[in-house]
């Protein structure tokens, strides 16, 4: 793999015959990187070769640093191990992701202190007390170019990013297109006109399409996995999938203040053979923690997201001693699991947010509404459940439910008009705003650790083949 990355390195860098005027400006960029410490001693050496040839490389991540891995999110100074990391790789700038906000109040300023680069976020507005002040855009200057870089941050139904609202609170976000028409006027003061988003592919694709005057987009959010980069509209857009597998290397060439041509290609970070020793040292180092790999249980092979979020919503059940459950999609953050040990580590790296167990009295119809709810305000993504089988009917978009049948797990008709003690997590709780008798009550129970005693007191699970969410055309 370094044969190739140094191949890829002599044909991007090397411009045959290349007019003196022409300047060629090379960004590094990541995405959605969810704390993989493990792979930053790759990424390390790869920073490192590439500044070799270049050390005006600029190195660039689009938010969602954090959250996905115990080591770091429950550290002490919570995301330090990464933050650590990412000073040490030289990162020139970050944008704000929705799990930023994870981090709660004080670790985001903790976050904001201890990094060596700035975060960027042109659309929050957040109560001079907290002391979260990113930047909304910076411009760098590489040998006499230009570049300014703006950056916005997704938000969800309710006019928030995708975080726990109470990890908001004194902060308001404004509208992403709206703001990016507040800073057009950048256009007219660099070379080179970058958007750092964190708002998913489909969004930048729309936003390239109505603003042509950004050179690059570099995106996150949805980990889209982009082959090197789309033209949009005259707009490069590039993405790449979660935890750092992969990174893009962009090339820009600039003659005479104007960008004449613009190429992205991905470089594999989990396929490189080469690591920094210092960064794995330091990873080595916040990796010792054996308490975190504790066995709970052992488990058979996960093969899909549904059978975990099915034993999630289980173990909320069995804990709470409840009638039905629910976990949004979003709160499962494997897709699958091997079979073998079920550690600490694992459950929290499966649930990173620390959320407490809601329990409400609902009819079976406020229920079903509350599942709607979910979806609605989940960009779209069903919701795991507990205690009953779904049949979802969506419409051609696939962005509506025009009808939900519920079903009791031995296959009868699901009662809507008895009412049922039902555990939720406080997100799915705060996001679902539906009508319904009860708001719920905090039981004093982490979901996560919920999960850790349903295990332990198991000591073995098998989920595979458990489908409780059926899509009906």
């Amino acid at each position: 793999m370094r044969k190739v990355l140094l191949f890829l390195i002599a044909t991007f860098f090397i411009s045959v015959g290349m007019r003196a005027q022409t300047k060629e400006i090379h960004i590094l960029s990541a995405n959605d990187m969810h704390a993989n410490i493990d792979n930053m001693p790759i990424l390390a050496d790869i920073v490192d070769s590439l500044r070799a040839i270049d050390n005006n490389l600029l190195v660039f991540s689009a938010g969602d640093n954090r959250t996905g891995n115990p080591i770091n999110d429950l550290y002490s100074i919570p995301t330090y191990p990464m933050t650590a990391l990412m000073n040490f790789v030289g990162f020139d700038a970050s944008a704000f992701g929705n799990h930023e906000f994870d981090s709660k109040q004080k670790g985001l300023r903790s976050v904001l202190a201890y990094s060596h680069f700035p975060h960027l976020c042109a659309n929050i507005q957040a109560d001079t007390a907290l002391h979260i002040t990113p930047l909304p855009y910076k411009i760098f200057d590489i040998e006499g170019v230009r570049i300014g870089v703006l950056s916005v941050v997704q938000l969800g139904t309710h006019g928030m990013p995708d975080a726990h609202p109470n990890l908001l609170k004194g902060m308001s976000f404004t509208p992403v297109e709206e703001t990016i028409r507040k800073y057009l006027w950048l256009r007219d003061k660099v070379d080179v006109f970058i958007l750092l988003s964190h708002i998913g592919y489909e969004d930048d694709v729309e936003m390239a399409n109505k603003f042509p005057c950004f050179d690059l987009i570099i995106g996150g959010h949805t980990h889209t996995q982009l082959k090197g980069g789309e033209m949009h509209n005259g707009v490069l857009v590039t993405q790449n999938v979660n935890k750092l597998k992969r990174v893009t290397l962009t090339t820009i060439k600039v003659e005479e203040g104007k960008v004449i041509s613009k190429e992205a290609k991905n470089i594999e970070v989990e396929g490189h053979q080469g690591k920094n020793l210092t960064a794995q040292a330091i990873v080595d180092s916040f990796n010792n923690n054996p308490e975190f790999q504790r066995q709970l249980a052992w488990a058979e092979e996960f093969c899909n997201v549904e059978e975990l979020g099915s034993m999630m919503c289980d173990a909320m059940i069995e804990e709470a001693e409840a009638d039905l459950a629910i976990e949004n999609y979003g709160g499962v953050r494997y897709d699958k699991k091997e079979a073998g040990p079920f550690t600490i580590h694992d459950v929290l790296r499966l649930d990173p947010f620390g959320n407490p167990c809601i329990e409400m009295t609902l009819t079976g119809e406020e229920f079903r509404r509350m599942l709607i709810s979910c979806f609605d305000n989940s960009q779209g993504y069903f919701p795991f459940v507990g205690g009953v089988v779904c049949h979802v009917q969506l419409d051609k978009e696939q962005e509506r439910i025009i009808d939900l049948k519920l079903f009791t797990l031995d296959g009868k008709k699901f009662n809507l008009k008895k009412k049922y003690k039902v555990v939720t997590n406080s997100f799915v709780a705060a996001i679902c705003d539906e009508p319904r008798s009860d708001q719920g009550t905090d039981i004093g129970m982490i979901c996560s650790d919920m999960l850790m005693h349903f295990l332990e007191k198991k000591g073995k699970v098998d989920y595979r083949g458990v489908k409780r969410i059926n899509f009906i055309q």
